[in-house]
């Protein structure tokens, strides 16, 4: 090895040259350690000094991008896409023999980091808008209080005026809802109860937050 590419690959262990017997085949399995020892060397020498790879430039080209999502101002679009065609519709069973695992049109697509890492705020504050319209009128489901949390998580400070509306009509909404709650539904009254904290606790809309018990 010549004496640059020592110091870039140094060797693990010093090894000197065997002594062979004068019938050694390298191109047989090695009999001994010291064969082996010498079969290494050997393929090392035979191994250049600087490997170029040759790499075809048109398999670095990225694929495009599908985006499944609707655009910002569809708000029958967006609410179809978070809530899923079931909720949309206000379907309360499932039929014996359908099953929604899989189809993200019936149950809504969640609020996966790869779609909602691509909003900008004018894009967050239009969804938000979409269902807290929906939200005004319809009860609260746990695929609504998702997208809500998401969306909430994305809004970022100091508020767009028009957020600063929507976020405080939320709040009020969310606390109109859990007044109303009958049945008393502790994983749907946490979920309000998150709501109302981020939006006089985060986003600083004290006069909204819950008094002390």
């Amino acid at each position: 090895m010549e004496p640059g590419l020592e110091e870039l690959m140094p060797r693990l262990l010093p090894v000197d040259d065997c002594d062979l017997a004068e019938d050694f085949d390298p191109t047989v399995p090695p009999r001994t350690p010291q064969e082996y020892l010498k079969r290494v060397q050997i393929e090392a020498a035979r191994c250049p000094d600087v490997v170029v790879a040759q790499i075809d430039p048109r398999k670095l080209k990225k694929k495009p991008t599908v985006n499944i999502s609707p655009k910002s101002e569809d708000e029958e679009g967006w609410k179809k896409f978070c809530l899923g065609e079931r909720v949309y519709s206000e379907i309360d069973a499932l039929s014996a023999n359908e099953n929604l695992g899989i189809d993200y049109m019936k149950v809504g697509f969640p609020p996966l980091l790869s779609i909602v890492s691509r909003m900008n705020q004018a894009t967050v504050t239009s969804v938000l808008e979409h269902l807290i319209g929906w939200f005004g009128e319809k009860k609260f489901t746990p695929e609504l209080g998702r997208w809500l949390y998401a969306l909430l998580a994305c809004l970022e400070k100091p508020l767009l005026p028009e957020a600063h509306s929507l976020i405080r009509q939320l709040a009020r909404r969310c606390s109109e809802v859990r007044a109303q709650e009958e049945s008393k539904n502790e994983e749907q009254i946490s979920a309000l109860n998150l709501i109302i904290c981020l939006v006089s606790r985060y986003f600083d809309q004290r006069d909204l937050a819950d008094e002390p018990s």
